[in-house]
């Protein structure tokens, strides 16, 4: 298939091309800047969001697009700023997605849009599936709301379109090394009161259950890309200890957190239990199961 991908230079999307070149795909990314940057065997670069760009016109017999454009949510507080540039940026470039596919002549088979669990807002005691309902207002969850509501117009294209509600992405990028540095350093310990759900998935499975939403026709509409199995921080936690070998001691109070990072310390003192209940029901096979399966394979210690 010839599968184009914006954010593909991102954590999820390296991965993510790296899988689709290895099983024989063809891959094409859109940039913003192809300066200096160098194409992989089986990777065309294309440029798009920038003036005077006509990405379409480079883009033949298009099976699939994967849009996972957008603003990182980390990196430092959400400033006014900030929140802006994290909503615009995903507003934006899903309008240009649209105007690309319209312009199409062949027009690809499914498009896969990035979303985040966030959208079900946050709950101690509520569990979330795809058919859940969201009365959430906070900021994440309005993103994402924003966000796939933009992605609408793309079905009307008669496009199939799935929207990827990724929980929390273990690897070596995204969040998982900046919650075990505390570790590594000695001075690990349970976040806020340990009660929040953390819905987890490994880097392979968010990366396959990507392709497997591609190649099954009957997936349509919202997919929770979680594993089966949301922990809570307290064993999320203990968990990196165990696999590390390091303390697990030292516990950050959320006023701490509140103050360090502002709203942002939402993402780690609040949190939702969601099941991925579309990839069950259509026998996706997970590689990990277990947290402390897939933290060891991350963090090498066998």
């Amino acid at each position: 298939m010839h599968i184009v991908i914006s954010g593909g230079s991102g954590f999820l999307g390296k991965r993510l091309q790296m899988y689709l070149l290895n099983n024989g795909h063809q891959v094409t990314i859109l940039t913003r800047n192809i300066d200096g940057k160098q194409e992989l065997q089986g990777v065309k670069l294309v440029e798009w969001m920038n003036e005077g760009n006509d990405p379409e016109a480079e883009l033949k017999d298009v099976d699939a697009i994967i849009h996972l454009a957008g603003e990182s949510i980390g990196g430092s507080r959400w400033t006014k700023s900030k929140k802006e540039r994290i909503l615009s940026s995903r507003l934006n470039t899903t309008k240009e997605i649209y105007r690309i596919i319209s312009n199409l002549g062949k027009k690809p088979q499914v498009l896969i849009q990035a979303s985040a669990v966030g959208y079900y807002g946050m709950s101690e005691e509520e569990t979330y599936t795809e058919e859940s309902a969201s009365a959430a207002n906070d900021f994440l969850a309005s993103v994402v709301k924003k966000w796939e509501n933009e992605a609408k117009d793309i079905q009307q294209l008669n496009i199939r379109t799935v929207f990827t509600r990724f929980g929390v992405i273990l690897g070596n990028g995204g969040a998982l090394p900046l919650m075990v540095l505390p570790y590594k350093l000695g001075i690990g310990g349970t976040i806020g009161s340990g009660k929040q759900w953390i819905s987890w998935v490994h880097v392979d499975d968010a990366v396959q259950m990507i392709v497997y939403a591609i190649t099954h026709t009957d997936i349509n509409g919202p997919m929770n890309v979680t594993a089966p199995n949301p922990v809570q921080m307290k064993e999320f936690g203990q968990t990196i200890s165990k696999v590390l070998r390091r303390p697990h001691w030292m516990p950050v109070p959320s006023f701490l957190m509140k103050l360090g990072l502002g709203e942002m310390s939402d993402m780690l003192l609040k949190g939702q239990y969601v099941i991925p209940e579309i990839a069950m029901k259509h026998g996706y096979t997970f590689q990990y199961l277990v947290l402390e399966n897939a933290l060891e394979n991350i963090l090498g210690k066998k």
